[in-house]
């Protein structure tokens, strides 16, 4: 069995990650599929790597990832943020880099909830005056 060297969590609205880092060739598997076949977009792919290639670490690490909640761009800003978390780890020296571009930052914006009385957070229901 191969040993993990990283663990990092990352989170963004109601979607969490967990990255598991370890030696390898770069390959980068999100809830047992490839990174192209599980995310919609190239850019939400693209997000992903991106701590990575600002610390230049693209071929180093094989990168396991389960993530769960929450739709395809939060999952994806969530992996994000579990990479950069696992990074730290790894290597210490890519901390200022990380922290530099705004990758260690958890990006604390949630959904407001519905309120009672209305539609929604904010949208009320239509007024009528008579």
């Amino acid at each position: 069995m191969i040993k993990n060297i990283a663990i990092g969590t990352g989170r963004r609205k109601t979607a969490t990650a967990r990255v598991f880092m370890r030696e390898g060739s770069g390959k980068i598997v999100v809830n047992g599929k490839d990174i192209k076949d599980y995310f919609a977009t190239e850019s939400q792919a693209r997000l992903v790597i991106q701590p990575l290639l600002v610390t230049s670490n693209v071929n180093k690490f094989d990168i396991l990832i389960n993530v769960c909640g929450g739709g395809l761009n939060g999952q994806a800003a969530a992996c994000l943020h579990g990479v950069s978390r696992a990074l730290t780890q790894v290597d210490p020296d890519a901390r200022p880099s990380l922290k530099a571009n705004g990758y260690l930052t958890r990006d604390s914006r949630m959904v407001e909830r519905k309120k009672y009385g209305q539609r929604g957070a904010r949208r009320r229901f239509q007024f009528s005056k008579r």
